[in-house]
């Protein structure tokens, strides 16, 4: 993938460590050419994000809150001023309470639900509409997604709802950028051990459960994902909007598991 983002710049939001798929979306961004910009939620996660930008040789990172507009305009003011223009936004933000993760979906409380459906899906249209004005050239604009967005799939709860109205939202911002030339689409990973899977419960089952049992017998890894991303915001993906691209071994395919498993 060596150059295939060569002269192309964006924003990656939504790194947390090391091991969160947004880090490896922007390792692979950045081998293949690009340049990044990073966004953070406060000092603490600052002081993790700057070590790992400046690794990809980066010092650009913004502080954004995505449920505070004032903050979303001053990180897009201070954006624009350094990149009067971007290629591409990498939208990996996701936030439930971790403890309406168990149990009951019934038992979901509204502000709960309010708050998962506000960072999680309508972010996405808040930063999409900061960033179309900066893809003057056309551009991408990619988020995340997962499986439970279309079939149930235990202690996923209110984030399942969240992730339908977020590919949802995918498919209408695809239909409203598309005639400024920028593409919107989601990646669908199956279970992978990040910061932010840990938070539901039973993860762990979930990850072994899917790796027994998908075509490829395997979880994506970071770099798999990484390279998905680089195709779909490279010019190979000019034609490729409001999609869900699946990386995930094939398990979405399956209507029960394999017979060794039954």
């Amino acid at each position: 993938m060596t150059g295939q983002l060569q002269g192309k710049r964006g924003l990656i939001m939504g790194v947390a460590n090391d091991r969160s798929i947004a880090w490896g979306i922007a390792q692979a961004m950045a081998a293949a050419g690009a340049e990044l910009a990073f966004s953070y939620q406060g000092e603490a996660f600052g002081k993790r994000v700057l070590p790992l930008a400046q690794s990809l040789g980066s010092d650009f990172i913004v502080d954004m809150d995505v449920t505070d507009d004032a903050s979303l305009d001053r990180g897009f003011r201070e954006l624009k001023a350094k990149w009067p223009t971007i290629d591409f936004i990498v939208h990996a933000i996701a936030y439930s309470n971790k403890d309406e993760l168990a149990g009951r979906f019934i038992n979901t409380t509204r502000a709960n639900f309010k708050n998962s459906l506000d960072i999680s899906c309508y972010s996405l249209i808040e930063v999409s509409r900061r960033a179309a004005p900066l893809m003057r050239d056309g551009g991408t604009v990619l988020t995340l997604t997962y499986q439970g967005s279309t079939r149930v799939t235990p202690y996923y709860n209110v984030m399942g709802v969240a992730k339908a109205a977020l590919e949802a939202a995918v498919r209408y911002l695809a239909n409203d950028l598309g005639p400024d030339g920028i593409r919107v689409n989601a990646i669908s990973p199956g279970p992978m051990k990040t910061l932010a899977g840990a938070a539901i419960s039973g993860a762990r089952k979930t990850f072994r459960q899917t790796e027994a049992n998908a075509p490829l017998r395997a979880n994506a890894t970071l770099e798999a994902v990484g390279g998905t991303a680089v195709y779909l915001a490279s010019d190979a993906g000019a034609y490729t909007t409001g999609e869900i691209i699946r990386v995930d071994g094939g398990y979405h395919v399956l209507g029960m598991p394999q017979p060794e498993n039954l």
